[in-house]
């Protein structure tokens, strides 16, 4: 999900790769023809930069994944309108379980609220647009994903950054060379990647309680206000904002948290 980082986490990770840094960086490529090569270049990089043989084996394990690829080419919902895109992504069906899970979880959501300051809706309209509630997680493997988009040329800077991540979370035991996600790397109930884990991650993500209160702990972070509005225009939208890019989800969000929360329709 293309998560920022905290200043303080962006300080680490920079100190992170300062360390140890090559005059280069692996060669990126287009193709699977040279993963294997890249992954000996990178593997290089990675033991200098602290990471473990362990799991560097485990990297150098992990096959070309032309599924994320096909994937990453064929983002096109993006560009519907904000009524197309919240017929494809079943909007309606989200806002009526968010109600039934506002009412059955309601100690869990209040807690979070008093903690983070967020209230259910944005919440729950995350939770179900990312995994249907945590039905729809991903059959991926994680670090595979991400690594084939590190080697690929299109974003190659953007994901590095991220394997670096996710090597550093298996090196704790946060993750497994095994963990399975998305088709660009997002794992758990509310599709983290590896960057946002080491920056709001508040414990193991398959966990709903865990998942949504580190989803509220990223958008305080993004200087989410307690009390103040989160649609178009309102303080707290910019913070919605900064959980993904396209701003046909970022309304999408806004419009079916306000209705879980009992605004109007």
């Amino acid at each position: 999900m293309r998560r920022k980082f905290t200043v303080a986490a962006s300080v680490a990770m920079a100190a992170f790769f300062c360390a140890g840094s090559s005059s280069h960086a692996a060669t990126c490529g287009n193709s699977a023809g040279g993963y294997e090569g890249w992954k000996r270049e990178f593997a290089g990089e990675a033991r200098a930069k602290g990471i473990s043989a362990g799991t560097i084996q485990a990297l150098m394990a992990t096959n070309y994944a032309q599924a994320t690829i096909n994937a990453d080419r064929g983002q096109r919902s993006f560009q519907l309108t904000l009524d197309q895109f919240l017929a494809k992504r079943g909007a309606t069906t989200i806002v009526a379980k968010g109600r039934q899970l506002k009412a059955s979880q309601a100690a869990l959501f209040s807690s979070i609220q008093q903690r983070y300051g967020v209230p259910p809706g944005p919440l729950l309209a995350i939770w179900g647009m990312e995994t249907g509630f945590g039905a729809v997680r991903g059959n991926q493997n994680m670090l595979a994903s991400i690594a084939t988009l590190s080697y690929d040329c299109r974003r190659s800077a953007y994901f590095t950054e991220h394997l670096y991540a996710a090597l550093q979370l298996i090196d704790r035991g946060v993750l497994t060379p095994a963990q399975r996600g998305s088709m660009h790397g997002e794992v758990g109930q509310t599709q983290f990647m590896p960057k946002a884990i080491l920056a709001y991650g508040t414990g193991n993500l398959e966990n709903s309680a865990n998942a949504l209160s580190s989803a509220a702990n990223f958008l305080k972070a993004h200087g989410w206000r307690a009390g103040a509005g989160y649609q178009p225009g309102e303080p707290n939208f910019a913070a919605i904002q900064a959980w993904n890019a396209a701003g046909v989800y970022q309304k999408a969000i806004a419009l079916m948290g306000r209705q879980i929360d009992g605004g109007s329709e």
